[in-house]
């Protein structure tokens, strides 16, 4: 195989507002790429995996700094696809401060991802992986995504390759209802799932404890692993070869919350393609608390990371 995961989703930039600044009344913001499948190639690519991440963006300066940010960390940029003409999909955050919530605001119509079709795509260097990853953001854009997301998912199916899901569901793009119709056949060909309690009640209509949840999505849809987080309440896991498990979660300071999910499942699958799940969970786990550390959609990591102590001291 040529990639260790191969994946597909929207290039966006995010523009966050200063802490303690309304979006209304900021000045200045801060510009960092962002697309939640292009932070999970680029974690994995970090930790030595082969990733590829296909989208389709417009020629120009901002899908550069998009692209230039993921190929800097050996994200495989080949199955890009690039249009002469278009926008490219922004997102403005205000961070929060307790109580706070954060705040996202999308501006993502009419790009030209938006519009994609199946023939956009290479998909027989797509389909050249171990492990194809879809998310319920891209499935949630227009009907035409959530078309290129099965057919990946279906020919992923018929070739005998892993096909890994994160809910990721989002209010903001699309109700629990649509949710639940496009993101259940691809569920039940998933391999290893990862929903949030929250998502299992919102789009799957589970009720029950985080571990009631995560054991029941893995027999409604047959899953061989259901990976469950619960905020800072804990992890959960499913599994038809680890058994039932529950990880404690680490309060950390937050100097940017963006993308810890994403390193959390960059890091399972990590582990999941190790042949470990639970291990992969560990390394979600201490992936997600550095995210929290820094800037930025992508984490920014090397391997050695995961496994030094725990500390506050410098390394020297």
């Amino acid at each position: 195989m040529t990639f260790d995961l191969s994946t597909i989703g929207e290039g966006q930039i995010r523009l966050t507002v200063n802490q303690g600044e309304r979006l209304s009344q900021a000045r200045t913001l801060r510009m960092t790429a962002a697309c939640s499948e292009a932070n999970v190639s680029g974690l994995l690519a970090q930790l030595g995996r082969h990733t590829s991440w296909a989208s389709i963006m417009p020629k120009g300066d901002l899908a550069k700094r998009v692209l230039d940010e993921f190929r800097s960390v050996n994200v495989d940029l080949s199955n890009m696809v690039l249009r002469d003409e278009g926008r490219v999909a922004l997102y403005f955050m205000e961070p929060g401060e307790f109580p706070m919530p954060g705040k996202v605001t999308y501006d993502r119509l009419h790009t030209p991802f938006r519009e994609a079709s199946i023939d956009d795509f290479n998909w027989d260097s797509m389909l050249d992986t171990k492990l194809v990853f879809v998310t319920g953001i891209t499935a949630a854009l227009t009907e035409n995504t959530a078309k290129v997301v099965q057919y990946f998912v279906d020919q992923a199916a018929e070739r005998g390759i892993d096909i890994a899901l994160d809910v990721n569901y989002r209010s903001m793009l699309w109700d629990g209802d649509r949710a639940r119709e496009v993101l259940t056949p691809i569920a039940e060909k998933a391999k290893l799932l990862f929903c949030s309690k929250r998502d299992g009640q919102t789009v799957f209509g589970m009720d029950g404890s985080g571990p009631e949840i995560c054991a029941n999505l893995r027999e409604r849809f047959g899953n061989t692993h259901v990976v469950s987080t619960d905020q800072v309440d804990g992890i959960y896991v499913s599994s038809a070869e680890a058994g039932e498990h529950v990880f404690e979660v680490k309060r950390v300071p937050v100097i940017d919350r963006p993308g810890a999910g994403d390193s959390f499942v960059a890091g399972t699958m990590h582990g999941y393609l190790q042949g470990d799940i639970l291990q992969g969970v560990i390394y979600g786990r201490r992936t997600a608390v550095y995210a929290l550390t820094h800037h930025g959609d992508l984490t920014h990591i090397s391997p050695a990371e995961l496994d030094i102590p725990e500390t506050s001291d410098i390394v020297r």
